[in-house]
């Protein structure tokens, strides 16, 4: 009988060429005269907000806001970071900053293959 047929046979092998020296596959050259962007204050401090939102080291984050919950913590003797109170009181009016929200889109990160969540988990038609 013989070798077994496999799928990969039907397709002729193709040989890639070499790139430039430190070019890799993955990488996307920088636009000529352009620099990326540090990230803005709001955006550092909802970052530290989310890693604040992740540690299940201070309770679970549930029904309460960040704030009730970094307080919990104080009272628990658990030592939540400082940085995080202070963020948040310099923005109490802000929900996006008092409120864990928990499928957050980060625009950095959006694939942009559909339409930006609206809030609902589903709609009624």
């Amino acid at each position: 009988m013989g070798r077994k047929r496999l799928i990969t046979d039907s397709y002729h092998v193709v040989k890639r060429r070499e790139g430039p020296v430190g070019h890799s596959k993955g990488e996307l050259a920088p636009e000529l005269g352009e620099e990326p962007q540090p990230p803005s204050v709001d955006e550092a401090e909802l970052e530290l907000l989310r890693q604040f939102d992740l540690a299940w080291q201070y309770g679970p984050c549930t029904g309460i806001t960040r704030l009730q919950r970094w307080h919990r913590a104080e009272q628990m003797g658990l030592e939540p970071p400082p940085e995080v109170r202070q963020v948040l009181q310099t923005h109490p009016g802000d929900p996006r900053f008092q409120f864990r929200v928990a499928f957050q889109r980060r625009p950095e990160r959006s694939t942009g293959t559909g339409p930006a969540p609206t809030g609902a988990l589903w709609t009624e038609e």
